[in-house]
């Protein structure tokens, strides 16, 4: 019997894994969420989930400095408690700061009252690390009902999903999400990254290929006339999709 339910219980977590790896989840969860902006400008957005990182944080600014380019960090409040310096210098190097929830859980699990507190605390503990306040919310896993979103407006934050998943967190191999986003690639697009995690954590991992993504990226995007900019300056020339 045991060793039914052992079976079992591995056979969904593997199940749930190649949903995750084969399918964009965040596309049964779209509706009334920012994931793509109308714009007739050739912009996009780039974000990054699930840090602070102390290893791949600071290379990825390191990139994104180099390139110029600025990106939302959505991050997760037990991390920047951790390493509160990576955090400040998101923000001191002019980055967008996220709202990623505090412990990465999935809100089906969240009474109304944990969700308030959940997200009211990321944001306090990221306006006192790093000063910013945060008005972008981004579910973990993009699970969210219409009760969670209904609840999560009306506490003042917009809900930001994304357009184009680069599945950096399974993709190991640089070239192959580049050459994916070139050819997916539309004005006001969101892009998914992440700077932390892995594929059932979200810290540690290995965000080698993110890191060496971003200047291969930018070269293409910018040599077909594209700018990358943060969410917040995404919204400030378009409409919502």
């Amino acid at each position: 019997m045991i060793a039914i339910l052992i079976s079992s219980a591995i056979l969904a977590v593997f199940i749930i894994a190649c949903f995750c790896v084969f399918f964009d989840q965040a596309i049964l969860t779209r509706k009334e969420t920012i994931y793509r902006v109308k714009t007739n400008e050739k912009k996009v957005a780039l974000t990054f989930d699930d840090g602070p990182s102390p290893v791949w944080t600071p290379k990825i600014l390191d990139e994104l400095k180099k390139a110029d380019i600025k990106a939302t960090f959505f991050m997760i409040g037990h991390h920047v408690a951790e390493y509160p310096d990576v955090a400040k210098r998101v923000a001191q190097e002019g980055h967008e700061i996220g709202n990623h929830g505090y412990t990465h859980g999935a809100l089906i699990y969240y009474t109304t009252e944990e969700l308030e507190e959940e997200l009211r605390y990321t944001d306090f503990m990221i306006r006192q690390v790093t000063g910013q306040i945060t008005k972008y919310y981004r579910p973990p896993k993009a699970w969210i009902t219409k009760r969670e979103k209904e609840k999560i407006k009306a506490m003042g934050y917009h809900i930001v999903l994304w357009s184009l998943n680069s599945k950096d967190w399974v993709t190991f191999d640089d070239k192959y999400i580049v050459k994916y986003i070139l050819r997916n690639i539309q004005n006001g697009d969101i892009l998914l990254f992440h700077d932390s995690g892995g594929v059932f954590k979200t810290e540690g991992g290995d965000r080698s290929e993110t890191v060496s993504t971003i200047p291969l990226l930018a070269e293409k995007l910018k040599e077909r006339g594209f700018k990358l900019v943060t969410v917040n300056e995404l919204l400030s020339g378009g409409e919502n999709d």
